[in-house]
């Protein structure tokens, strides 16, 4: 197998599917996002218009939901899909309506994620299905179950409710062969998820990945729970199947460690997580045939070294085993130049109502203001290549 140059920076392949009028409604989009300032006001302003019922969904939609969602509903996601499908690159369907507490809302999000896992299996277009726990569970909850803190009668009842629902999803995904991911949340709440997906990948991975939980490696102690996790398929005879990802809710988590005094679970520094997340993805290629992993990465620098090491081990660079994923509107660069070279991409691509999806889109609009150079780096690519089609 000969080693492949890959070019991220190759905006004309990265862009190909962007007209013109697209990439400039998306630089501006960027510019504007690129300013803490004006991401920390316009989200603030945002927010409190909706809540005052005033007429901006349509403002809303044409902007920022635009760039990052895929639309309300699954099926106003279809182009989407089809022209994401028409680079090989696959759609993650992501109902990404957060904040909901109560049963009903459990029961009817618990219904939509049935009907991503129905729709992935409908298209080789959409590889894979995924849900968070906390869109079916309550979240003092799974705080109680992580800590090791005995239930009430009522929460017990409700715990009951929400793991019948991730085994009934679970279940499903296996009876019609339809991997799934199980997101990952905050640490005080990853205890819980991990069990749960623990016992899913036990039942439901013997003979091929179905069920993937989410390793965020930003945490100091996540590298040593995916060996752990490994020796534990190997032993128990199923096969692994992880998300790595850095992670996405750092200040939240040093916060919150500092206010209850206890050792912050994320890592002391950034190369420390990087240093952990290449240690992580390294393991994996190594123990590839009993481990399934998706590396959930924006870092170019990453994707370098990763697909280095798949041609050094002379894996193939489609190895079903094997995937790369990006969030829906951000580093194409990296998705499109993947997918030309034949390696397994697909994209994370939110979708539901845009009041909704709007603590989502807050919080991406937040972390791509703390992701030191990122936007700026979307800026150059996008800017560079509407250079290129000005020139020709």
């Amino acid at each position: 197998m000969s080693e492949t140059k890959l070019n991220f920076d190759d905006t004309a392949t990265a862009f190909s599917d962007k007209s013109t009028a697209e990439l400039q409604r998306k630089y501006q989009l960027f510019k504007l996002i690129n300013s803490p300032f004006l991401t920390s006001i316009g989200t603030k302003l945002t927010n409190l218009a909706f809540d005052l019922n005033l007429p901006i969904k349509g403002l809303v939609k044409s902007t920022v939901f635009e760039q990052f969602c895929g639309g309300e509903t699954i099926e106003e996601c279809q182009p989407t899909i089809l022209k994401l499908g028409e680079s090989h690159i696959g759609t993650i369907l992501d109902y990404s309506v957060e904040g909901k507490s109560s049963e009903a809302a459990f029961e009817s999000t618990a219904a939509e994620i049935y009907r991503t896992i129905t729709r992935a299996k409908q298209d080789e277009n959409v590889p894979f299905a995924v849900f968070k726990v906390t869109g079916i569970a309550p979240f003092e909850v799974l705080e109680k179950i992580s800590a090791g803190k005995a239930l009430l009668k009522n929460e017990r009842a409700a715990w009951d409710k929400a793991q019948e629902r991730v085994a009934k999803l679970c279940e499903y995904a296996h009876s019609i062969d339809q991997p799934v991911f199980i997101d990952g949340e905050d640490s005080w709440i990853q205890n819980a998820i991990d069990a749960a997906a623990t016992e899913m990948m036990e039942k439901y991975n013997r003979e091929k990945p179905v069920i993937y939980n989410t390793i965020q490696l930003y945490r100091h102690d996540r590298l040593e729970f995916l060996k752990q996790s490994h020796a534990r398929a190997k032993k128990d005879d199923y096969v692994l199947a992880v998300k790595l990802v850095r992670g996405a809710y750092m200040e939240k988590e040093r916060a919150r460690a500092e206010d209850l005094g206890y050792r912050s679970p994320i890592q002391p520094d950034k190369a420390a997580t990087d240093r952990d997340f290449d240690a992580a993805i390294l393991y994996c290629l190594e123990n590839i045939e009993t481990i399934a992993f998706v590396a959930g990465t924006h870092n170019e620098e990453s994707v370098r070294k990763i697909t280095a090491m798949i041609e050094e081990k002379k894996i193939e660079h489609n190895h079903p085993h094997v995937f790369f994923s990006q969030l829906y509107g951000m580093s194409d660069n990296l998705s499109y130049v993947l997918a030309k070279n034949n390696f397994n991409v697909s994209k994370y691509l939110p979708y539901g109502a845009v009041k909704d999806v709007l603590p989502y889109l807050t919080r991406r609009a937040q972390e791509n203001t703390a992701v030191m150079g990122q936007v700026s780096r979307e800026l150059d690519l996008i800017g560079k290549e509407l250079k290129r089609r000005k020139a020709k």
